[in-house]
């Protein structure tokens, strides 16, 4: 008996120890208030009272797809998932062009608004949880960041999880930069502007992305937008629990592992990705934020990831970086 309880304690303590290690610094006085930094600004915004058609329409889309997964058997929950995405612009009129391109071997469109010009080029990464979501699926937004930015949008089609291991999509947005630095849509040509942007998990390769840039000595960005975006693999965002309840994406799909131990799920992430959830390629907010290109960073105070963007946004900007951080109530 003694000894059952010896092994007992043992295997106990080397997984708490084990999962603290996978826990990474504490980040809370990166909360709340702004650091101070280069051109470093915070602005806070409200779409008025109550909430407005459109905003009505995507909750109601929201609530169908969560109530599709309620009777929809487990393994069959990607797919579905998958499809609601790709199909949210069914019927919708663009006026746009889209040209499916070999991006160096990573699938991809250039999304191309009127006058548009070929040399002005933003890789936009697509979010979707790693599992879901593609050009096709966000074309709304591509179209509308070739429309601002006056240039061309290259939406890439990244390798997703669970057919491919998390560093597969790490990997093709590195590979589509390269291209795009020296491709544009008319064929070889160097860019003369270069923009990086993404939402959700996208926001989170975006900012994996511009580190790793940086560290390859390539020519940055001009600038990067993230939306919403996902930079602590270790769940450890207060947001992530005090948000569940009013997070209308996020909420219904993953509140319920708010009921699993933090450490079960750390220990789960590294064998299933063999990647440590601190490692700064899949938890940019743990890595060196220093000589980064200008960010703008929008969050909703509602969503769950919303302490993901102001611990970042907060740590960049104590870094030096100069940071725009747009949250609306």
């Amino acid at each position: 008996m003694y000894w059952i309880l010896l092994a007992v304690a043992l295997a106990l303590a080397i997984w708490f120890i084990g999962a603290r290690t996978l826990r990474g610094p504490d980040l809370q006085a990166f909360d709340g208030v702004q650091h101070g930094g280069a051109g470093s600004r915070r602005t806070q915004f409200s779409n008025g009272p109550t909430p407005n058609d459109e905003h009505r329409a995507v909750i109601a889309s929201m609530g169908n797809i969560a109530a599709t997964l309620k009777g929809t058997p487990h393994a069959q929950h990607t797919g579905l998932l998958r499809n609601y995405m790709d199909n949210m612009t069914a019927g919708r009129d663009f006026d746009a062009r889209f040209v499916t391109v070999d991006a160096g071997g990573v699938a991809a469109e250039w999304v191309l608004a009127p006058g548009a010009d070929p040399a002005r080029r933003t890789l936009y990464i697509h979010g979707g949880a790693w599992m879901m979501g593609s050009p096709r699926s966000h074309r709304t937004i591509t179209t509308r960041f070739s429309e601002i930015t006056g240039g061309a949008v290259l939406a890439i089609d990244y390798r997703l999880m669970p057919e491919h291991p998390r560093m597969a999509g790490i990997e093709d947005c590195r590979t589509a930069y390269r291209w795009m630095l020296d491709n544009g849509p008319d064929g070889a040509a160097p860019a003369n502007a270069v923009f990086v942007a993404g939402d959700s998990a996208g926001g989170n390769l975006t900012l994996s992305l511009i580190a790793w840039v940086r560290d390859q000595g390539l020519r940055a960005p001009d600038a990067a937008v993230a939306m919403s975006p996902a930079t602590d693999g270790t769940l450890g965002s207060p947001s992530l629990l005090a948000n569940i309840a009013t997070d209308a994406m996020l909420g219904p799909l993953f509140g319920p592992l708010s009921r699993v131990p933090r450490s079960v799920l750390l220990w789960g992430a590294w064998f299933r990705h063999r990647i440590r959830p601190n490692d700064p390629v899949v938890s940019p907010v743990f890595g060196d934020l220093s000589n980064l290109p200008p960010l703008l960073i929008h969050a909703s105070d509602l969503e769950m990831l919303l302490d993901d963007s102001v611990r970042y946004a907060n740590k960049a900007s104590a870094s030096g970086v100069s940071v725009g951080l747009k949250h609306n109530f």
